[in-house]
């Protein structure tokens, strides 16, 4: 779309997210590559970084400091933290703190972020944030039950998965709906993929995959994904039928 003056409008992204961390460098190579990359050059999807030692007070750089009440590791000061999302957030942003103390994530949570229009990524480091810090937060979002180095690389798998649920980021959108924890899924996994050769170390495709019945292909691949769910994954027939995944934010 142009403006009167001929010059290219540039419209607002799909999606913009403003990612809080003390190592922006490790996002670039990242965000600039694959599904991610091509995003951005079609605006559906806008990173900010900002480094959290901008907003330290002293000539250091200082954003640590050792726990009250004694222990190991060092905890994030409450005011760098607070300025930069004074710093970065806006009317409808929500800001989520990756932390293992959060909700697990999974496609339903990732479906819901890829409504919004604003995120904020807080990523942690050291042994914690000062709690303070935190009232700032709408919610905490953690991979699973382990503990990493810091949230740059939750922060990375959020992003991706949201990214990739933007209409227009992949080349077949239909793929999503037909893949693991897809609309068309019934919340199962994937059915098992095939391509050439038709014969790979003595191990043949399935011949049913190559009848061109696309009932019969159909049936198998619902089939084979129930199979698979059960072998893999049998903790998801027992979540079948949940309700859609809603998002709070912190008054």
């Amino acid at each position: 779309m142009r403006t009167p003056s001929g010059k290219r409008r540039v419209g607002r992204p799909r999606l913009r997210v403003d990612i809080l961390t003390l190592f922006p460098g490790m996002f670039e190579p990242f965000l600039s590559s694959s599904i991610l990359g091509r995003a951005r050059e079609k605006r559906l999807l806008e990173v900010g970084l900002t480094d959290l030692r901008e907003f330290a007070s002293d000539r250091r750089r200082t954003v640590d400091d050792r726990p009250y009440g004694g222990g190991s590791g060092m905890v994030l000061l409450a005011e760098p933290v607070y300025q930069a999302l004074r710093k970065v957030r806006r009317r409808g942003s929500l800001v989520i703190h990756l932390s293992p103390q959060g909700r697990t994530f999974d496609q339903g949570l990732a479906q819901a972020l890829s409504r919004e229009r604003l995120l904020v990524l807080l990523c942690g480091h050291y042994e914690a944030i000062d709690e303070r810090a935190l009232d700032g937060v709408d919610m905490e979002v953690s991979l699973g039950d382990f503990v990493l180095t810091g949230g740059e690389a939750a922060a990375m798998a959020v992003i991706d998965a949201v990214t990739r649920l933007l209409p227009g980021a992949l080349p077949k959108e239909d793929a999503l709906t037909r893949e693991s924890f897809g609309s068309d899924s019934g919340g199962l996994l994937d059915h098992p993929h095939y391509t050439r050769p038709r014969v790979w170390r003595g191990k043949k495709v399935p011949e049913v995959l190559l009848s061109g019945d696309h009932a019969r292909i159909d049936a198998w691949r619902r089939a084979a994904a129930l199979k698979a769910t059960r072998i893999k994954r049998p903790d998801l027939l027992a979540r079948k039928g949940r309700t859609r995944t809603s998002i709070g934010r912190s008054p």
